[in-house]
């Protein structure tokens, strides 16, 4: 049986807050002009390397502890970023989580557009862009760790690029602050979903 493409159920399933305002904010992206210099969201794209489209995620990601993992950060890749865009925010997201309310794993902002790229494990103190707080509170990457038993949970790791330079944003945004932040100054967006479960 075929799992329900995950968009579909991030559409279907969130009531919260973050997810009207995560509408709002990618609503007119797409309609961007090219004649204004903006390309389409739709050119923009969005990997990981360490999972594939709809994939596991490897236990490494998870959190520590009886989650299964080692807490490290994901990696994620952009390319084909809108002409104006200036930085980029990753955010990562369980849609599945506290009982279809959705929960914020990673908060990450005020990254350079031309970087390309986040490694593995670079979300740590010390790095040289903005977090801000996850579902814990704190300003850190939070590695998955769905209830033992459920199926696998859905999780959308999500790019924005941004008109804004890095560094014009203030530090500890949490993910509805940073996407009322980014009002009027994104330029598009794109996700790549995998699944993890225990």
């Amino acid at each position: 049986m075929s799992t329900p493409h995950p968009s579909a159920r991030f559409l279907s399933g969130m009531q919260s807050i973050s997810a009207i305002a995560f509408v709002s904010l990618m609503g007119g992206c797409g309609a961007m002009s090219p004649a204004t210099g903006n390309t389409p969201s739709a050119g923009m794209e969005v990997t990981s390397g360490a999972f594939a489209e709809n994939g596991p995620i490897p236990a490494e990601h998870a959190g520590v502890g009886d989650c299964g993992g080692k807490n490290l950060s994901l990696p994620v890749a952009w390319t084909h970023l809108p002409a104006k865009a200036k930085s980029v925010a990753v955010l990562l997201w369980d849609p599945d989580g506290a009982s279809g309310l959705g929960v914020s794993h990673w908060v990450a902002y005020n990254i350079a557009a031309e970087r390309g790229q986040l490694t593995s494990g670079e979300a740590r103190a010390g790095a040289d862009f903005s977090m801000g707080p996850n579902v814990s509170g704190a300003a850190a990457y939070r590695g998955m760790c769905p209830p033992a038993g459920d199926r696998p949970h859905h999780y959308t790791l999500t790019v924005v690029a941004s008109e804004l330079p890095p560094g014009a944003l203030p530090a500890g945004l949490a993910r509805d602050a940073l996407l009322g932040a980014l009002q009027g100054h994104a330029l598009g967006g794109q996700s790549v979903v995998g699944r993890y479960g225990r």
